[in-house]
């Protein structure tokens, strides 16, 4: 296990954690605040309303489907939605439109999905306000992907969703998961709880609001690479994405787990990675977002099955992000 595996783990114990680590995340804390609030000065009006999807915690808390669930909910409602994301693992610094056929490791796997998900154009880079230029050409609403902690766009509707299980410790990186502290949720116009489940109350510091819920729902299996086969009974599972123990837990209620092979978020993988991935001659599940990087590297007579998911909001969701949008918009 590696030395960031370890810390990620201790973010969701209730003790307390190690004194180097409160002490690195003081000094986190300070950096940020002063960066993110240098961001804001700097903050343009869109020539569209803007709708920020993004979290609070490191990863894990579904916001690509959750993009994806919402540019389908604007679509029914006669809207053109325009995608917007930074490209993680890319290697994009001037924005451009993605295509179905890009490369996960050019443009980004989160990019690449939603490209391939959405319905909607979907603009990747790191340049976002230049990004932003090109999406008001091309839709009349932009949702920011991950934009909470991205200040140098003003919004219309500020969504941040918080996993079910909370926020583990309720510390700030290093020692915690939080990218920034609890009391910035009033920051939000609207909080989102996704994942399945009770939700974990948050701490009394956040803004009293209503938690709208989104649920994660798991697709069939599908097979996407090798040669036509019946669903397996037994399978390899692999997953480079934030928190793998939720993908890890669904797919053991449908299907035998014969080994588990986990890599960081945002992996890239190799050649090697594949051998070691198919070593055992099992058939390999993984989830949507590795699949779009395994599959140019993937042999051809070897079973690749993904596990898509899809999502459903609480009843009104989609009418209380359109009624905030609208109103900001007005102002």
């Amino acid at each position: 296990m590696s030395i960031v595996t370890r810390i990620e783990a201790l973010w969701w114990k209730k003790e307390q954690p190690p004194l180097l680590l409160r002490g690195l995340s003081s000094i986190y804390t300070t950096i940020n605040a002063c960066n993110l609030n240098r961001r804001l000065k700097r903050a343009i009006e869109p020539e569209l309303p803007l709708i920020s999807v993004g979290n609070i915690t490191v990863g894990g808390s579904g916001k690509t489907p959750f993009v994806i669930w919402l540019c389908s909910e604007l679509r029914q409602r006669d809207y053109q939605p325009v995608v917007l994301c930074r490209g993680d693992a890319g290697q994009l610094k001037i924005p451009r439109r993605i295509k179905h056929d890009d490369r996960a490791d050019v443009v980004g796997d989160e990019a690449l999905l939603l490209a391939r998900r959405c319905d909607a154009p979907v603009i990747a880079g790191r340049d976002r306000i230049e990004g932003c230029r090109m999406a008001a050409k091309l839709g009349d609403v932009i949702i920011l992907d991950d934009g909470f902690q991205y200040r140098q766009l003003k919004r219309h509707c500020d969504i941040v969703l918080i996993p079910v299980e909370g926020v583990g410790n309720g510390c700030q990186l290093p020692a915690g998961p939080l990218r920034e502290a609890l009391n910035q949720l009033q920051r939000t116009d609207l909080l989102v709880r996704s994942g399945n489940g009770n939700a974990v109350p948050l701490s009394e510091h956040k803004k009293p609001q209503k938690e709208w819920q989104w649920h994660s729902k798991m697709m069939d299996i599908t097979q996407i690479g090798g040669q036509k086969n019946p669903i397996p009974t037994r399978c390899t599972l692999t997953a480079g994405i934030a928190r793998p123990e939720r993908f890890v837990k669904t797919a053991e209620a449908i299907i035998t787990i014969a080994e588990k092979i986990i890599f960081s978020d945002h992996h890239r993988y190799t050649n090697a990675d594949v051998n070691r991935i198919i070593a055992n001659g099992l058939p390999v599940l993984c989830t949507e977002k590795d699949a779009v990087k395994l599959l140019p590297l993937w042999p051809e007579k070897h079973q690749l099955w993904v596990l898509p998911i899809s999502g459903e909001g609480e009843q009104g969701l989609p009418e209380a992000i359109i009624r905030t949008m609208l109103s900001h918009s007005e102002k």
